[in-house]
């Protein structure tokens, strides 16, 4: 029953993207436009880091899971290693919260 919506959704996703490969040399876009775009793609990663790191279930997330997404925030603008964002991260929440800030 639930295959008929899989298949679906993966044949439109196919036709989405192969369409766009078709449609590359026919369609230009102004720079302000690939720009924007680009800007609104930073903006909703922002949005979504933001609403993972404050909110946990229908409240606060405490101020230990904050403080672990901003190290590893200054660790990638900084150019760091994944791993040593990911692992200073989840070391900074799990110190925070071993220390008891919640």
């Amino acid at each position: 029953m639930t295959i008929v919506p899989i298949l679906v959704l993966a044949l439109g996703t196919f036709a989405f993207r192969f369409g766009g490969t078709l449609m590359r040399d026919r369609v230009t876009m102004p720079d302000r436009v690939k720009e924007l775009l680009s800007t609104g793609a930073v903006v909703l990663l922002v949005a979504l880091v933001a609403t993972s790191a404050l909110a946990k279930g229908q409240g606060f997330a405490g101020w230990a899971l904050p403080a672990g997404v901003a190290v590893g925030g200054v660790l990638a603008w900084r150019k760091a290693p994944f791993v040593v964002v990911v692992v200073a991260a989840a070391a900074t929440t799990a110190l925070l919260r071993l220390a008891g800030v919640a």
